[in-house]
């Protein structure tokens, strides 16, 4: 995931420097200072991350913003619609994500949290945690970063059976770090955030799973 983002990236840069090249040599004049250009800051890396991330409902919130701001910098539309639609376009975009998102993933999730309770529950408000588990058999968690950060580290931990972490992440920042003979699953509700997935697992099947059942709201969760 790491290697198709550096591409992706990689291009952009190259095709920035082309057209410097080219207007510098009188080639091309092709203004890149154009009214609204600041809006790629936001369309590019938005863009990018539709090919990165499994759930691709902030992505996609992000990039019509960025196309609307570039359309109304080009006084195509006018920015008081944009105000006023923007609102009502999020919630549409987070409600079909919430109604087509991964059902079989939701029922396990679910019938995991009823089977048994969290085996700890850990609470970052304005301040930091560093949960290590080393050689200690892993039984889910309830992790919330609020205004804070979490770190959960389980790759020395010992995995029995599938495992669901409920996480919360409010203004604030969680880490988890899984083994790398493990699945992994996630559910996420990304309002202004979003769960960013670098694991590097062997993906067998007769592997136990972690279920990550995640909430962003401008917020992260990053799972390595």
């Amino acid at each position: 995931m790491k290697r198709k983002q550096n591409i992706l990236w990689g291009i952009v840069f190259i095709i920035l420097g082309i057209v410097i090249a080219l207007n510098t040599l009188g080639i091309t004049n092709i203004n890149i200072f154009f009214e609204g250009w600041w809006t790629l800051f936001i369309i590019v890396p938005s863009t990018i991350d539709l090919f990165n991330n499994k759930n691709k409902t902030g992505s996609i919130i992000w990039l019509l913003i960025g196309l609307a701001l570039l359309l109304a910098s080009q006084e195509i539309i006018n920015f008081e619609i944009i105000w006023k639609l923007m609102l009502p376009t999020i919630l549409v975009i987070i409600g079909f994500t919430l109604i087509f998102k991964d059902t079989q993933v939701s029922n396990q999730i679910k019938k995991l949290n009823k089977k048994s309770n969290p085996d700890y529950e850990y609470c970052a408000t304005f301040s930091s945690q560093n949960i290590i588990y080393d050689k200690e058999e892993f039984k889910g968690a309830e992790v919330n970063a609020i205004f804070g950060g979490v770190k959960l580290d389980l790759r020395k931990s010992i995995i029995k059976s599938d495992q669901v972490i409920n996480v919360s992440a409010i203004f604030g920042g969680v880490d988890i770090f899984v083994p790398s003979n493990v699945n992994v699953k996630i559910k996420s509700t990304p309002i202004f955030g979003g769960v960013s997935d670098k694991t590097h697992t062997d993906g067998k099947k007769e592997n136990y799973t972690i279920y990550i059942n995640a909430v962003s709201i401008f917020g992260g969760v990053d799972l390595k």
